[in-house]
């Protein structure tokens, strides 16, 4: 039999929708942040040539610019005030978040509560000031060094973008926290989705424009739509899946009353690292392609010319690269974000263990045992939704942001969104049944 929840969520309709006035204010609240942030991916900075500028971009489109410009909505194209996008925040919260496993200090931070979740979170504002601060700069003298792009060179035009490009971050940062506090869904995750969905429209008309012109075939064009939805059915699939472990709580006594023992589940997903091993690999592989397009590949010595030609997109070496860094981010960052000992001490501290397996050191023992063999599953699910693309763009000629990694991150945030909407949506309708159920106990009251 269904549960009261079950049978609540399978009622939820579009009258209960229209009810939800709270929750309709929300998403035109996210909405309207998404907007501001739409419009400010075409504010240029001052001082830019754009014709030049694109002149020169799309020599590197095919670098780590181009998935950046990819997570920036097409900003760094542009040279937008956004061009940096909330990639440094992001950074700053991966850097935070494996310093507080090795710092005992922010390890305790992050054990008082709320209290020291403000303290970190602080931190990590810190940290993307100084990250933008740096990529800011880089940025300005890549552009100042290269010729034609600045229309006047100089100090000036330096900290004139440091500050644009850093100002433009920490409000991203700021509209995140505001959509997540106000809105509906992960504020910072949103803004990350809505830049790669605004390029999904001119990917698929590209896609038909070279079908219309015969660069490729019908059955590319159906191959990659079946493969897309493939990937899309994969990821809602593997992104769900769990491995529950049973957890049992003894018989305990208040007062004069015995209660049963219960029981509950300890959830582990099997995809535990989320879509940071694609970014990271990816960044990683990019990097000394766009090194290579930036210097003089006349000065480089032939080895370094033979492995930045292999690193290729496509290419044998990048493919096994990058599934093997995509693997090794997969069990990195599921052991950096997942304690097993920490677990098992906060089961014994309730009461809590696993049938058949002795509370404290055995059972830490055992949930790592069961986190590795999913992970192991979690590393090959993103290998192969990350690899598929991969093959078809290098085969077809497929626009760059059809990407994997560009598909994992737009089907998980949807997936997270919309449980969030039926959340609210749950929640509405019990505060509904309690205001009946309220109103009926007071007339049965005054009869």
């Amino acid at each position: 039999m269904a549960s009261a929840a079950e049978q609540l969520a399978a009622n939820l309709n579009f009258a209960a929708f229209s009810k939800a006035e709270d929750l309709k204010k929300r998403i035109w609240f996210t909405l309207g942040a998404l907007l501001v942030y739409r419009l400010g991916t075409y504010i240029p900075m001052p001082g830019i040539d754009p014709h030049a500028l694109s002149q020169a971009f799309q020599q590197q489109s095919t670098g780590i610019l181009g998935l950046f410009n990819m997570f920036a909505g097409g900003a760094v194209g542009r040279m937008a005030i956004f061009a940096l996008g909330i990639m440094p925040y992001i950074s700053a919260s991966i850097i935070i978040q494996l310093m507080t496993s090795v710092i005992p200090s922010l390890e305790n931070l992050k054990k008082e509560g709320e209290q020291g979740r403000k303290v970190i979170n602080q931190y990590t504002r810190y940290g993307t000031v100084l990250l933008a601060t740096v990529q800011a700069y880089g940025i300005a003298a890549g552009l100042q060094s290269s010729s034609n792009i600045v229309t006047n060179p100089g100090a000036f035009f330096l900290v004139s973008s440091v500050i644009t490009l850093v100002g433009g971050t920490m409000f991203l940062m700021w509209l995140g926290e505001q959509i997540t506090s106000r809105g509906i869904g992960n504020g910072i995750s949103l803004i990350i989705f809505a830049g790669i969905a605004a390029n999904l429209p001119s990917a698929m008309a590209n896609l038909l424009e070279l079908g219309r012109t015969g660069a490729l075939s019908t059955a590319i064009i159906l191959l990659v739509i079946v493969v897309v939805v493939l990937c899309i059915a994969g990821v809602v699939f593997f992104e769900r899946a769990q491995r529950k472990l049973l957890i049992q709580y003894p018989k305990r006594q208040v007062g004069n009353r015995m209660f049963q023992g219960d029981t509950s589940h300890l959830p582990l997903k099997l995809n535990t690292a989320g879509v940071i091993p694609p970014i990271f690999a990816s960044s990683l592989l990019l990097l000394p392609v766009t090194i290579a397009n930036f210097a003089d590949t006349s000065r480089l010595p032939g080895w370094a010319t033979g492995i930045v030609a292999s690193l290729g997109h496509g290419r044998p070496l990048y493919m096994f690269l990058y599934a093997a860094m995509i693997a090794f981010f997969a069990f990195f960052y599921t052991a950096i974000v997942f304690n097993p000992k920490d677990t098992a001490d906060n089961l014994k501290k309730h009461g809590g263990f696993i049938p058949g397996i002795r509370p404290g050191e055995r059972t830490a023992e055992y949930i790592d045992y069961v986190l590795t063999r999913i992970t192991v599953v979690g590393a090959i699910y993103l290998m192969v939704i990350c690899l598929l693309p991969e093959i078809l763009i290098s085969a077809a000629g497929i626009p760059f942001y059809l990407g994997g990694t560009s598909l994992l991150i737009v089907v998980s945030v949807t997936m997270d969104t919309v449980a969030q909407v039926q959340g609210h949506l749950l929640a509405h309708q019990y505060e509904g049944l309690v205001k009946k159920a309220k109103l009926r106990g007071g007339r049965r009251g005054t009869r």
